[in-house]
């Protein structure tokens, strides 16, 4: 499919005038007139999908610099829209099951190592550590403690 921008055309124009301006050069599969969000007005430009490159080829060169009203109406191939991958996540930082949490080179860790705090890197997932040195009384995997949680929040 390839993507055209039709651009200068009056604004009172609706879909299917476009199309049918449009159809006879090539079969057009979607349509989309740009509109302001508030007042819903036609902002004088649409895209559209065309289901083959020479169909909107012969648009442009039918279409482009011609006279409608006052305006003068512009076509254009849009090679921008083309589908591109996603570059690749990157890695934020060292692993997560890293329960050595006594140097810098770890994860990162927040409040001191004593206990209390949030500590993101700890090798349960994450959640509050209980209040003791060896992390064996609560917090997310373990039995319960004496804090309470906090409610996970929903998206």
């Amino acid at each position: 499919m390839v993507k055209l921008f039709v651009g200068g055309f009056p604004l009172e124009m609706t879909e299917l005038e476009i199309v049918k301006m449009i159809g006879p050069h090539g079969d057009v599969e979607t349509i989309k007139i740009v509109r302001d969000k508030k007042t819903r007005i036609c902002k004088g430009y649409a895209f559209l999908e065309m289901k083959d490159r020479t169909g909107a080829e012969n648009a442009v060169i039918a279409l482009d610099g011609m006279q409608m009203a006052d305006r003068v109406l512009s076509v254009k191939i849009n090679d921008d829209f083309v589908k591109k991958t996603p570059p690749p996540r990157k890695s934020f930082g060292g692993g997560y099951g890293n329960t050595n949490r006594g140097n810098s080179s770890g994860p990162r860790s927040y409040g001191n190592n004593s206990g209390g705090g949030y500590d993101r890197g700890s090798s349960n997932g994450g959640g509050y550590r209980s209040s003791n040195n060896n992390n064996n009384g609560g917090g997310a995997s373990g039995a319960p403690s004496d804090r309470p949680r906090r409610p996970r929040k929903t998206m």
